[in-house]
């Protein structure tokens, strides 16, 4: 049994790591709600222009972030196994990885005219979305540097630099969103596509920010990433890939099923639309929390099992499920109590507050689901378990979660048709098979390393007595 001041000690670890997480987390939201905001003020037009853009450019980054946080798990191993002299190969050998994921989203981008042609969008329309993904693909190199990076500081359990260049990154989008959307300073006037000149501009000032600090600070004098050049090795680089692609699709299947949901409910009418992504965005900001846990918690199991010690690895999975499930619940009951009041910060229509309110309660729910998956999900990542939850994601939400919203929402099959209530029905049942079975896979999973280091340890005493 863990002793209360190991408990303690731990705790105290994963809330250091998680808070600083949690707020360069806050700041990539706040950029994107800059950028809504501030392209709705030029127009209407340029603000579905570049929401839409968004709905092309968030999916088709999600190869490189899926890339770079493999990198993390593999370099907490190497640094709870005391193997530092591995980290700059692995990292120069993500970046290689990262470099095929950005290399891949620029030819998605390419694809966009098709996907718009598709949707027989109006021609200026077109033209801004276009613009927009034109302006912010040229990001996606410093795209690729920063979230390795990123990754690479985290593995080894640094977050406050994702803190700092986070709000660096936040503070810079919006003057810079200003003066291009404006045309100031002797710059063109782009509008709502210059929202997409400032992503990029911010991307490269938080690359070079975070290649700065890697190479000058003191903190790195034992790992310095680039001072050695490592040539590509493919077996390095497919591992890599191998850990990365099922994270990378695992995030998108999540991603995908709120874009499906929104479109099987549009012909509900605008009032049910309208409801259903106000009780979305306020989600999706509360995730923020157990998405933080979810990071936090594959350092730390990471560590462990690098160092050895499956059971350290389990408690950081129970106290980071505890932490979770504490703040799912205190916050599912403020949604259940004020869904009104938090529906009425974004609109005066009554009709809309009061489903938007409705729709809250089973966020509350839906909360308390999504919070256990993603900290079991994290703590897949840690033991380097990646593909188990690509599949059971894609089983839970499409098959399963989907499935029932869609028949719930739109179909008397069940019951009465149930409109967006149905749809929020299905998320709740499709994250809460996902946790049981990611709950499942964790237990299989620890079990076996558990056996593993059991076996080793019998095997090195033997070696030692004899």
């Amino acid at each position: 049994m863990q002793q209360p001041n190991h408990w303690w000690g731990e705790s105290k670890k994963l809330a250091r790591l998680t808070g600083p997480i949690l707020i360069a987390q806050l700041t990539q939201v706040l950029m994107s709600v800059v950028d809504t905001l501030m392209a709705g003020r030029v127009s209407s037009t340029d603000l579905a222009a570049v929401s839409v853009g968004g709905s092309i450019w968030v999916p088709s980054t999600l190869l490189i972030l899926g890339l770079a946080l493999a990198l993390a798990p593999i370099i907490s191993h190497f640094d709870g196994g005391n193997q530092r002299h591995k980290v700059a190969n692995m990292v120069q050998q993500g970046l290689y990885a990262a470099v095929i994921g950005g290399v891949l989203c620029f030819a998605i981008i390419q694809c966009a005219p098709l996907i718009l042609n598709a949707m027989a969008v109006e021609p200026e329309f077109r033209t801004i979305t276009l613009d927009y993904l034109f302006y912010v693909s040229f990001g996606i190199p410093a795209l690729v540097v920063y979230m390795v990076l990123r990754n690479y500081c985290e593995g080894l359990s640094f977050t406050v630099p994702s803190l700092v260049i986070g709000v660096i990154g936040l503070l810079v989008n919006i003057p810079v969103n200003y003066i291009f959307i404006n045309g100031l300073y002797g710059m063109p006037k782009l509008g709502g596509a210059g929202c997409g000149l400032a992503t990029a501009i911010v991307f490269w000032v938080m690359a070079i920010a975070m290649v700065t600090y890697v190479t000058c600070t003191k903190r790195f004098e034992q790992v310095r990433v680039f001072k050695q050049f490592h040539s590509p090795n493919w077996d390095d680089i497919f591992y890599v890939i191998r850990l990365g692609a099922p994270i990378a699709t695992a995030m998108f299947f999540e991603v995908s099923l709120f874009a499906a949901a929104a479109l099987v409910i549009a012909p509900l009418g605008a009032v049910v639309v309208a409801s259903h992504q106000i009780a979305l965005n306020i989600s999706s900001l509360v995730y923020m929390v157990p998405l933080s846990l979810s990071m936090a918690v594959t350092l730390r199991v990471g560590f462990a099992l690098g160092a050895g010690n499956p059971a350290n690895a389990m408690l950081s999975y129970k106290i980071a499920t505890i932490f979770g499930m504490t703040f799912a619940a205190i916050n599912g009951l403020i949604m259940y109590l004020a869904g009104a009041w938090l529906a009425g910060l974004y609109t005066d229509d009554q009709t809309v507050i009061q489903l938007a309110a409705a729709l809250m309660g089973l966020a509350a729910i839906f909360t308390l689901s999504d919070t256990f998956q993603a900290v079991a999900m994290g703590t897949l990542r840690g033991y380097k378990d990646t593909k188990a939850v690509m599949f059971i994601t894609f089983l839970s939400y499409w098959p399963f979660g989907l499935t029932l919203g869609v028949i719930l929402s739109r179909t008397d099959w069940l019951v009465a048709g149930l409109g967006a209530r149905g749809m929020w029905i299905g998320f709740i049942a499709g994250l809460s098979v996902a946790a049981v079975l990611l709950a499942w896979r964790l237990r299989i999973v620890s079990r076996r390393y558990r056996l593993a280091h059991e076996r080793q340890f019998a095997e090195t005493a033997a070696g030692s007595s004899s």
